[in-house]
């Protein structure tokens, strides 16, 4: 009687223990510091939306700098936006090219940026791409629409990860359309046209004139 009983309880023991086993929440797995360069994007990004009003274009972009400086690299950018002039830009034209390129960037971004809808981002995954570089696949959903993929490239810096391009849909390469877009007007106009343009488009951004 005894021994079953004993028996009993430790049969009982090992079926409580493998519940807990099994409704135990799984841990999770620290972000990698590709990710967390994204998670810090997208709550800054939540942020100055949820704030908007509050803050309006000049608020949003005095918040949006430090994270847009900090998780884009933008001299790289700037540099791959100016396609094939680059190498024939000296060195005080190629520090206004990255002056220029990183105020339209985050213009951009602080006029993009401008409400709140409920939405939420999610990050899917990631996976190792060409040149030692990582792709950081994320969704944005909004509250009132589709879904929108977009994809971060992103390589290591001696500052850390830092994103180099976006990818709308997975596909449509941000800096691709901007180079296209930029080596257009210098080819047509000159750089210095081309600086000129970039920042009447930042003004404009700033007096609410353009998207």
């Amino acid at each position: 009687m005894i021994r079953r009983l004993l028996v009993g309880r430790a049969r009982l023991a090992a079926l409580i223990a493998i519940a807990l086993f099994w409704h135990a929440p799984a841990a999770h797995a620290e972000p990698s510091a590709s990710a967390r360069c994204i998670e810090r994007l997208h709550a800054t990004l939540l942020d100055v939306m949820k704030r908007a009003d509050e803050l309006g274009f000049e608020g949003r972009r005095e918040v949006l700098t430090p994270t847009l400086t900090e998780c884009f690299d933008l001299a790289y950018m700037g540099a791959k936006a100016a396609g094939r002039y680059w190498r024939e830009l000296d060195e005080a034209d190629r520090a206004r090219m990255i002056r220029s390129f990183s105020r339209m960037t985050i213009a951009t971004y602080a006029s993009r940026f401008d409400g709140y809808d409920g939405e939420t981002f999610e990050i899917l995954g990631e996976q190792p791409s060409a040149q030692e570089t990582v792709l950081v696949q994320t969704r944005l959903t909004p509250g009132s629409s589709e879904p929108v993929d977009l994809t971060y490239r992103m390589r290591s810096t001696p500052q850390g990860w830092r994103i180099i391009d976006v990818f709308l849909k997975g596909s449509v390469s941000e800096l691709a359309l901007r180079r296209s877009e930029y080596s257009s007007v210098i080819k047509r106009d000159g750089f210095d046209a081309f600086i000129t343009t970039l920042d009447e488009k930042v003004s404009e951004l700033e007096n609410g004139q353009a998207q």
